[in-house]
């Protein structure tokens, strides 16, 4: 499954690059070779099969220029990106959506018949010596020799088949024709035409004009002669040759409603491959009343036997594709496809997203009497990336990139690309910290310059004008959900990325008073007091964001630096700090006391909440230096004169904190005291 994944998801950045280039990209035929690169045998698969199938509905080539050339081809390149929106998503009624259907029955019934030419060929592989194909490998020789292993036992051909000059003729026609070739048809048809006109005077001249008609279909008086013929020689045989019955129900679209031929259509894909041959859009309601019949049949009756993705190919190849897709992503081992193959559709114009009031938290399709079906890829695209979005936040951006692919559909195209930037807001969130998570958003190098990370790098992709709206709609709303998630840290490099420095200082101000408060830091609460010292050292260097948080914020830096000095043993450092930051008069000026208490309500709210942290931080400094100078080895006049500095220096702290006694706990207020007591001794 991994593998399947990964292979799923060099396809889908290589198509996003293409993208960002402004080219097209053969999406479907990567996800073919994204499905067989992991398993060889895979190209006969059902999963390969759907791809192949898409492929040649959008008639998507298999490959384009080389994108180093790209430029040179840009203009004559066919643009595939939502081809076909406007037909399939416009009027149902239209001449665009009739040819569309038109092209949609033809690539499925095409896709079939090159299916079927590689079972034809593998089935000859395998029976060389049988099938005596000798050194002729003519399309026409591959076919008799197919049909003498599959018709020839014990010395003769199988009941009912009409041998004509001594050949299974018709069932030779009709396997060319089953398998693509045509012209080849003909020319075999013309090659036993004297034959032929002896047994079917006029069946060479129909045959021939069906296979040259653009849209495989006779006139009306070849059609009505085609059915004298058949009610009279055909209808009620018991005896006629299957594959000539076939063959003049396919001319002349005889019976559409009797939609299987003994012997004929035998699998799934036979039968399947019969009525997307007899369809007519101009007749019988086309290709939607043929999905009307096959939606009334349901998946029982093509999944007999357990065959996961037989339901789905049907439904594709009839142009249900949103139920396609559902009836992949219903089972677990065929969720990697549903997505990709949900993905390539929208990029072709071939999915129809439902507005948010019509999605649902169950299912990824939407069904209404009133609509077509609809099918919320940016659900699909969620449940799937959301298993890697916090190992690879990167690649998860890849496939939430191609959620916008349907915002051309109107009002539900604009919601579409809301909830791409939702989502994309979402990786941040989750997204864990570190070098990768600054790849993915954007940073700043150790000179200060900003470099733009991946989601920046593809913001046309999600439809962001400018950096401005890009600021506003993933940068600072993901910053509120890192802050509502506890993700500090990144909120606040968040805020930065996206230029709002005064929020940045007011969550910076904000996070270190609740680190400072704590007996011992975290390692997330360390990250986020290097953040603010890179920070700050920037603004100071750009003059950002001055005032009164960005004071607060380098006040909290500096008692958190004390804290760190008096635990490394250096309470002398600590209390040269902490005298630095101004919060507390140690001078023994009781008028410059009180005044400083009085301006003690003007301070910001976070130094206020942190009182209890730095009045004992600052005192247990004082202690620890009153302690080294007792026991150290001076001339008693120089200790004498520093423990009278340190006394005036714990009284001052006294006399400020008796002013803000009603501020504190008195436990934190008695624990002063007796430090103080212990100073003064």
């Amino acid at each position: 499954m991994q593998n399947k994944m990964m292979a799923y998801d060099r396809v889908i950045t290589d198509f996003n690059v293409a993208r960002l280039r402004g080219t097209s990209y053969p999406l479907v035929h990567s996800f073919l070779s994204a499905s067989t690169a992991v398993d060889p045998d895979s190209r006969y698969t059902r999963m390969s099969q759907i791809f192949h199938i898409l492929a040649k509905i959008t008639a998507e080539p298999p490959a384009l220029p080389p994108i180093e050339h790209a430029s040179a081809h840009i203009l004559n390149a066919p643009l595939f990106e939502r081809k076909y929106a406007r037909a399939y998503l416009g009027d149902p009624s239209s001449r665009d959506a009739i040819t569309l259907r038109r092209q949609i029955a033809r690539g499925a019934r095409e896709a079939l018949e090159e299916q079927y030419w590689d079972v034809l060929e593998r089935t000859i592989q395998a029976r060389p010596t049988e099938a005596r194909l000798g050194g002729d490998p003519s399309v026409a020789n591959k076919v008799r020799a197919f049909l003498f292993l599959r018709y020839y036992r014990n010395g003769e051909w199988e009941d009912r088949i009409e041998l004509v000059a001594g050949q299974p003729l018709w069932a030779r026609l009709f396997y060319l024709v089953r398998t693509g070739h045509v012209q080849e048809a003909l020319a075999e048809a013309l090659k036993f035409s004297d034959a032929i006109q002896h047994r079917e005077a006029s069946f060479l001249t129909h045959f021939k004009t069906w296979i040259e008609s653009p849209e495989r279909k006779l006139p009306k008086t070849h059609r009505d002669h085609l059915q004298t013929v058949y009610n009279a020689h055909m209808l009620h045989s018991a005896t006629a040759d299957p594959f000539k019955l076939a063959l003049y129900k396919l001319m002349g679209k005889l019976e559409p409603s009797r939609r299987s031929v003994q012997q004929v259509t035998t699998t799934t894909e036979d039968w399947i491959w019969f009525q997307l041959a007899m369809v007519d859009e101009d007749e019988e309601g086309g290709l939607r009343a043929l999905s009307e019949a096959l939606l009334g049949y349901g998946e029982r009756h093509f999944d007999a036997n357990q065959q996961r993705g037989v339901w789905a190919s049907v439904l594709l190849m009839c142009g249900q594709f949103e139920r396609a897709v559902a009836a992949l992503w219903e089972h677990q081992e065929t969720e990697v496809e549903a997505v990709h193959l949900a993905i390539g559709l929208a990029y072709h114009g071939l999915l129809r997203v439902p507005s948010r009031a019509e999605t649902s938290d169950l299912t990824p399709l939407s069904l209404s009497p009133a609509s077509p079906p609809a099918l919320s890829l940016s659900t699909l695209i969620w449940r799937y990336v959301r298993q890697f979005v916090k190992m690879d936040p990167k690649e998860a951006l890849q496939y939430v990139y191609c959620v916008p692919l349907s915002a051309d559909q109107g009002e539900v195209g604009k919601e579409q690309v809301e909830t791409a930037w939702e989502q994309a807001r979402r990786i941040i969130v989750l997204g864990n910290g570190g070098p990768g998570w600054e790849e993915l958003v954007g940073g700043y190098r150790l000179d200060g310059t900003r470099f733009n990370g991946v989601i920046e790098q593809g913001a046309s992709l999600l439809h962001l004008k400018d950096s401005k709206q890009f600021n506003e709609q993933i940068l600072v709303r993901a910053a509120k959900h890192s802050e509502e998630n506890d993700k500090i840290t990144e909120a606040i490099k968040l805020y930065n990325l996206a230029g709002d420095y005064t929020t940045v200082v007011a969550c910076l101000a904000q996070a270190l008073s609740n680190t400072i408060s704590k007996p011992s830091p975290e390692e997330k609460d360390r990250t986020l007091e290097q953040t603010a010292i890179d920070i700050i050292r920037h603004y100071e260097r750009t003059n950002r964001a001055a005032g009164k948080d960005r004071e607060a914020v380098v006040r909290l830096l500096r008692i958190r630096e004390a804290k760190d000095q008096i635990a490394a043993g250096r309470p002398e450092a600590a209390i040269d700090i902490m005298e630095s930051t101004e919060l507390i008069p140690l001078g023994g000026d009781v008028a410059k006391i009180t005044r400083r208490a009085e301006e003690f309500k003007d301070l910001h709210e976070s130094l206020q909440r942190n009182l209890q942290a730095y009045l004992p931080l600052t005192m247990e400094a004082l202690a620890g230096v009153h302690q080294k100078v007792k026991s150290s080895v001076v001339p008693d006049a120089t200790r004498q004169m520093t423990l009278a500095a340190l006394r005036r220096k714990s009284r001052s702290l006294m006399i400020f904190a008796g002013i803000l006694k009603y501020r504190m706990s008195p436990d934190i207020y008695s624990y002063l005291a007796r430090l103080d007591v212990e100073i003064a001794l």
